[in-house]
């Protein structure tokens, strides 16, 4: 009986899974016999990059429409591409650019053999080809707007299989209890100062006030590459680890001789990525930062929640003047996920009390002209324990590089060639934790695993992804944009 219920929960387990991976091969909505050579090109690419197990997760393909991908910020601007020409051609302009990038990375990604594909150049012909086409069809607008929607990150089947509406009750008394524990441990780190070895960025920029910003019809911040690096600069958090170990040492993910995912220590680096929340339909930026440990080390045999690789994600969203309104974190699992309010951002009254709404353990400091902040994070465990703040110009123990987070989707192999650190499930082979055998009724797929953005449910209880475009707005009160 036991081995039947584990081999029913595993079967649903590899179906959760299987339902992250985007759909398979498509038409164009409407091709004409000058489209026909692009439409073949792409589809030969799909086909390959399908056979090697390298497609491209983190943004969702249109069915339909082969030039075009969506995130949940582009859906959640649908309504704005409506409104006129202009802003749905800047819609669709995003879209192509998001599938651009993703084929680029798939093609550099595909083995050797595979180098009669199209080339970079071809790809960018055609997608530019495809895209003028629906463009210009006025038909084809209507579908393609209802057809970019991104689906949750969260299995019906699991949940219905699972009594999601019984096991969600006891579930959730365990996830306030954690809430409280963590609370208390917060306070006691902020009481107790304990040794912790300072992370400081390699290069950092003084100024962190932006400068007024054009924005494109969608009301989307256009940042070139100098102010998109300033920014991020400005920004870049101090992180105060708590090292105890190799453990708790930082790096660089790298594929191994023998297939697996380990980090580099001696690198240490930060990955850095920009996104966007709306508030009142108007984007403000969000600056993105993530560390990666060799591994969460398991406290004993039957430890759910250790394993190798931990992440760790902080988001800091600005204000349209530069001010920073919040700082929320999580692990890259889609765990823990913590909100750090600032002075005069507060919770919407009325939230409900029976799911993970806002978990907000204590406010953000105010941050004075010439500081930035400073994460505390726990040995081991990887928790953020706090957030306080210091000098910019404030020493440290070891310097970390700022790379994109997008060097992740093409990793150097040893014998040459690239791979991404993300499957084509979205997920990090190799991270996965006991823990997918006993959280699978909540409906997340793997639980604990690491990764790809887009592909973070940060609630067991309820619903809600990290890139959830409305996220900050549903759930607090932010009367200042400034």
């Amino acid at each position: 009986m036991k081995l039947t219920i584990f081999g029913l929960g595993a079967l649903l387990w590899l179906a959760g899974c299987a339902s992250l991976v985007p759909p398979g091969p498509y038409a164009l909505h409407a091709v004409t016999p000058q489209d026909a050579d692009c439409v073949r090109e792409f589809e030969a690419l799909d086909a390959a990059v399908d056979r090697a197990g390298v497609r491209d997760a983190e943004h969702e393909r249109i069915a339909g429409f082969p030039s075009l991908r969506i995130d949940r910020l582009g859906a959640a601007l649908r309504p704005q591409a409506r409104a006129n020409d202009t802003a749905f051609d800047a819609w669709l302009q995003r879209a192509r650019a998001l599938d651009l990038q993703a084929r680029l990375i798939e093609r550099d990604n595909l083995p050797a053999r595979e180098a009669a594909l199209p080339s970079a150049a071809q790809l960018a012909a055609c997608s530019q080809q495809l895209t003028e086409r629906v463009r210009t069809d006025g038909a084809a607008r209507p579908t393609l707007l209802s057809r970019a929607q991104v689906p949750d990150r969260y299995s019906a089947a699991l949940r219905v299989t699972g009594l999601y509406a019984l096991t969600r009750r006891p579930f959730f008394a365990g996830v306030e209890r954690w809430q409280t524990e963590h609370e208390a441990a917060m306070r006691d780190a902020a009481a107790n100062a304990r040794p912790a070895t300072r992370l400081v960025p390699d290069a950092q920029a003084t100024n962190a006030q932006a400068a007024a910003l054009e924005r494109d019809p969608l009301g989307l911040p256009q940042l070139d590459e100098a102010a998109t690096e300033h920014l991020l600069a400005a920004h870049a958090p101090l992180f105060d680890v708590e090292a105890r170990g190799l453990f708790d040492a930082i790096g660089t993910p790298t594929w191994q001789a023998e297939g697996g995912v380990a980090i580099d220590t001696t690198r240490p680096v930060v990955y850095q990525r920009i996104a966007h929340t709306l508030v009142q339909g108007r984007p403000l930026l969000q600056l993105v930062y993530t560390l990666w440990f060799p591994e969460r080390p398991r406290r004993g045999p039957f430890d759910l929640f250790g394993g190798a690789l931990d992440g760790v994600v902080v988001r800091l969203t600005l204000g349209s003047s530069g001010r920073l309104l919040m700082v929320d974190t999580i692990h890259a699992c889609g765990c823990y996920h913590l909100f750090f309010p600032a002075l005069g951002v507060t919770l919407k009254p009325g939230a409900p009390t029976d799911e993970e709404w806002a978990f907000v353990p204590a406010p953000l400091p105010s941050l004075a002209q010439g500081e930035r902040i400073v994460v505390r994070i726990e040995s081991a465990t990887h928790y953020v324990l706090g957030i306080s703040t210091a000098p910019s110009a404030a020493k440290g123990d070891h310097r970390y590089a700022r790379r994109p987070d997008s060097d992740l989707q093409r990793l150097p192999l040893p014998d040459g060639g690239t791979r991404s650190l993300y499957g084509p499930d979205g997920l990090v082979a190799g991270s996965e934790r006991a823990e997918r055998f006993f959280f699978w009724p909540m409906g997340i797929a793997s639980a604990g695993a690491m990764r790809q953005w887009g592909h973070h449910a940060t609630a067991f209880v309820g619903r809600r992804h990290f890139d959830d475009a409305d996220l900050l707005e549903r759930r607090f009160d932010l009367p200042r944009l400034d």
